[in-house]
């Protein structure tokens, strides 16, 4: 039976029990109390039928569920001639059925809308014409016409002059993002501007969109160890009320008693409070741009005590970056910056892409270079301008100028020099590094704060690069120069300690993000191995919104304890009450749903988590807008 079939039966249930107990209390009223009973009694007996086969069916899959309880309240109150309490409960049960359905669809509601954002169809340019054609049918290369309001069927490179993306439903970017020709753009956005072309890099199937599908449709069907745990319980609290209702028969020798304890027991607080919460909690992380696979990753997020870092696109950029120009020639810096731009990009070297990108973002305007030659790994001539342009490494351009006094400037650990050269003079340098994230520090700061007591730098990159890149973060330890065999190797030494998170964003970093307690992928640019083993994937490249991750795994996980503990309480009290003679079976029917409700309700809060470590909406970092292609090494 599909979702849509069980609610239409669940809501005719509801109308049949609300309809029959609504018609008894009318004839009641009108004195007619026998016939009264008979339409309570007729309204019960389809609702325990269905009861009964759900019963059933759980028998046969191995699974004792609470349901029982609502079974033998009804049947106890059927019997005893309890025939008002046994319509209360069959209209509290169905409308508790149908209020998890609506909590549960609630909670999903943002990982729906997500779902329903895939397209069918692609529209594929083929013999000088246009032809829409299924997903399936779209392969690398393949030239795709997005229209305004589209989504994007396939990853792959803008081939028009710009575009511009709306990514809110992937990263939670309010702001469309910029991609100039050549940028990557992501499948699941929706173009927010002009129609635009754009070349596949990869099959519809294999692309970023289908695989967060994939992974949503994962963490529907996943089930939390607190679930697990709540399932056990389930059967203490089925133990607990049937031995209770049986002491207070046995010493009142009234069996109404009994029926008010079977009523008044409420299973809501085991079997919905912790679901919903944790449902919730997955919804609202993919708000933040964090997709969590299930919800035992978003239950060990929240009892997560040591975090080790990848460094190189990671906790920092993963591009090469302009952190300072020197000019020789009193020649302005932007000027400097422009010509060497221009040039670079006849390259498609990561070096002159970054150059590239750096001079557009001053908005600066690149003419056309001509009479180019490049020398693989060491740099770039050709005149632009009129000019003669030298960039790359200083020897290349060192041995191509006049010989000067000039000495280049010392380079700190990890950066990089690349010298400039017009017409025959050594104009400038420009030091290039791979710098710190924005938010990386207030990030680590606030996962302190949220019971993470150990931070490790994992890194393949030498120790001297890592000391400098993260110079007062406090990390708690660096270890570099590891290969991935090693760096699986620490995170199952620090699991001695607790449970362990791995952030990483490449190929290498998947062995040890699928060996720790919760790996975490940077999915935005990060390699599609590395998001496979994860289980969380950062939508948005920004490793702050770990941070926010983690304070809606702890809140969903305190929201659904604080649910189980409360709901349980007062369920036991109101037992206990009715076991004593304090509340009738009609009054124990009332007091079930009272608390069902508030069980559900406060579950439901997790869909108002507003982390403090989300940051403000922004545009996308630059290698977003630019699409600089590679990466520097590990």
């Amino acid at each position: 039976m599909d979702h849509s079939n069980e609610d239409r039966l669940k809501i005719a249930l509801l109308l049949v029990g609300f309809g029959g107990l609504a018609t008894g209390l009318i004839l009641h009223v009108a004195a007619r109390p026998d016939l009264a009973q008979t339409v309570w009694f007729a309204g019960v007996v389809p609702i325990l039928a269905a009861l009964l086969v759900e019963i059933l069916r759980s028998l046969w899959r191995g699974e004792v569920g609470l349901d029982i309880v609502a079974a033998l309240s009804m049947s106890s109150a059927l019997a005893f001639g309890e025939t008002l309490a046994a319509a209360v409960v069959a209209v509290m049960y169905s409308g508790g059925t149908f209020l998890e359905s609506f909590a549960e669809g609630r909670a999903r509601r943002e990982m729906r809308d997500l779902l329903s954002r895939v397209p069918r169809m692609a529209t594929r340019y083929r013999d000088n014409g246009l032809v829409d054609v299924p997903l399936d049918d779209i392969e690398p290369g393949d030239r795709l016409l997005i229209r305004q309001g589209d989504v994007v069927a396939a990853d792959g490179t803008v081939a028009s002059a710009s575009a511009f993306l709306d990514t809110s439903a992937l990263t939670g970017e309010s702001l469309p993002v910029r991609v100039d020709a050549g940028g990557e753009a992501m499948s699941g956005s929706t173009n927010a501007g002009e129609a635009f072309d754009l070349i596949a890099s990869r099959p519809a199937k294999d692309s970023t969109y289908a695989g967060i599908v994939r992974l949503v449709e994962e963490a529907q069907r996943s089930k939390a160890p607190m679930s697990r745990l709540a399932d056990r319980w389930s059967l203490g609290f089925l133990a607990v009320t049937v031995g209770l209702a049986f002491a207070a028969w046995w010493f009142t020798g009234d069996p109404i008693r009994a029926v008010a304890v079977l009523v008044v027991a409420t299973p809501c607080p085991l079997i919905l409070a912790v679901p919903v919460a944790l449902v919730a909690g997955l919804s609202r992380a993919a708000h933040f741009g964090v997709l969590i696979k299930g919800a035992g990753a978003l239950e060990t997020m929240a009892n997560i005590r040591t975090l080790i870092l990848d460094k190189t696109g990671t906790l920092t950029d993963g591009q090469p970056r302009i952190v300072s120009m020197d000019s020789h020639l009193g020649m302005d810096e932007d000027e400097l910056l422009r010509l060497a731009a221009a040039l670079e990009q006849a390259s498609k070297h990561p070096m002159a892409q970054a150059i590239v990108a750096a001079a557009r973002t001053r908005g600066l305007s690149l003419p056309v270079p001509s009479e180019v030659t490049e020398v693989p790994g060491e740099g770039v001539a050709g005149r632009v301008e009129g000019r003669v342009v030298l960039v790359g490494g200083h020897g290349f351009v060192s041995d191509r100028v006049e010989r000067t006094a000039v000495e280049h400037p010392a380079l700190a650990a990890g950066a990089v020099l690349v010298a400039v050269g017009i017409d025959g003079q050594l104009a400038g340098h420009l030091i290039m590094a791979d710098p710190l994230r924005d938010g990386a520090r207030d990030m680590l700061s606030s996962l302190r704060g949220q019971g993470v007591k150990r931070i490790l730098l994992a890194t393949g990159d030498r120790r001297e690069v890592a000391e400098r890149v993260t110079q007062g973060l406090g990390l708690d330890g660096i270890r570099a120069g590891l290969t991935p065999d090693q760096k699986v190797l620490l995170v199952l030494t620090e699991h001695k300690r607790g449970p362990v998170m791995m952030v990483g964003d490449g190929v290498n970093d998947a062995p040890a993000l699928a060996a720790a307690d919760v790996g975490v992928a940077m999915g935005a640019r990060g390699a599609a191995a590395s998001a496979e083993a994860a289980d969380v994937v950062l939508l948005v490249d920004r490793i702050d919104r770990l941070g926010a991750g983690m304070e809606i795994a702890h809140g969903a996980r305190r929201i659904a304890l604080e649910s189980v503990v409360a709901g349980i309480g007062l369920s036991v009290l109101g037992m206990v009450a009715a076991a004593l003679g304090y509340l009738s079976p009609v009054q124990g029917a009332l007091l079930q749903e009272a608390i069902d409700v508030a069980v559900i309700l406060n579950a439901l809060r997790a869909l108002r988590i507003s982390p403090a470590a989300a940051p403000p909406s922004a545009p996308a970092p630059v290698a977003m807008e630019t699409g600089l292609p590679g990466k520097v090494p590990k």
